[in-house]
């Protein structure tokens, strides 16, 4: 059997590749949502991003069809607003520090989550050396200098929010997928939508911001927020979490092709590290309980 064919055949095959789609996505989607702060800010594009991406979701799931208890309503709460408070201060950190250092801070959310739910000693191993790539991603020392401390704080704010995200997500969408993505998403635009208007007034209405905003949402959430979905239903945590790992590089990426950003030996090496980790992790992994195996 070819490596391509034992990919499809792995019960985790699809669901890593899916996983790979949505961090491309968003991460091109953050490059593109950069160019809206100077008409409307960060909190403004997040609004207009988590409004559009809730009405291109909303039709095609149409999650008023699902029976959900009450105890279920309180996860797809829980999750929307995670998923709003992440992408608020994802945004404002984006304003102020570059977009690789950006994601590189927030992932410690994930790091985290991915290290407390670990139950095999080669778990740490692959948390490790992800660790390492990411210490040589983030800036120190002198480098580090000039970074808008409130900017740093937004990051590792937005990293929180992340793995809670991952958390009430997982919970939220055992058994109801890109419905559950939708009713997340609209419960966030809610949660960010009057911040943003108070920033940015009636320039939200603008009917030239449309067509990038549209990109943005499409990028950044409607697209990439179905994917992980299907994603986080059918990966353990702790392997969601270490793949995840993989967005400081692809953000390093974006930043390269969309923003001019360019990288050194010790960041490449660093990418190298994260993509081993990513690699090492998926091939270990398992169904969680429950989990459907689709075609």
């Amino acid at each position: 059997m070819t490596p391509i064919a034992r990919f499809k055949a792995s019960p985790v095959g699809l669901p890593v590749a899916v996983l790979l789609v949505a961090m491309l996505s968003i991460q091109s989607g953050a490059a593109l949502a950069k160019g809206l702060f100077a008409a409307v800010g960060p909190s403004g594009t997040t609004a207009l991003r988590l409004f559009l991406a809730a009405a291109l979701l909303l039709p095609v799931w149409r999650p008023w069809r699902l029976a959900l208890t009450p105890r279920a309503w309180r996860m797809v709460a829980l999750y929307g607003l995670a998923m709003g408070c992440m992408n608020f201060l994802f945004y404002e950190s984006l304003a102020r520090i570059p977009l690789g250092i950006a994601v590189a801070l927030e992932f410690t959310g994930p790091l985290a989550l991915a290290l407390a739910t670990s139950r095999r000693a080669l778990d740490f191993l692959w948390v490790g050396l992800a660790g390492a790539g990411l210490a040589a991603l983030l800036p120190v020392g002198v480098a580090g200098h000039g970074l808008a401390p409130a900017g740093v704080a937004c990051a590792l704010g937005a990293g929180a929010c992340w793995a809670l995200y991952i958390v009430f997500g997982r919970r939220a969408g055992a058994s109801h997928g890109g419905g559950t993505a939708a009713l997340g998403l609209a419960v966030a635009a809610v949660v960010v939508g009057p911040i943003g208007a108070a920033q940015a007034g009636t320039a939200l209405l603008s009917p030239a911001l449309l067509p990038a905003a549209l990109g943005v949402a499409l990028l950044s959430s409607a697209l990439p927020y179905s994917l992980e979905m299907y994603a986080l239903t059918r990966l353990p945590t702790r392997t969601f979490g270490v793949l995840m790992s993989l967005e400081p590089a692809l953000a390093a990426l974006s930043g390269l092709v969309f923003l001019g950003e360019r990288l050194g030996v010790l960041q490449w090496s660093a990418i190298g590290c994260i993509v081993l980790a990513s690699a090492g992790s998926a091939a270990g992994a398992a169904l969680p309980d429950g989990a459907v195996v689709t075609d």
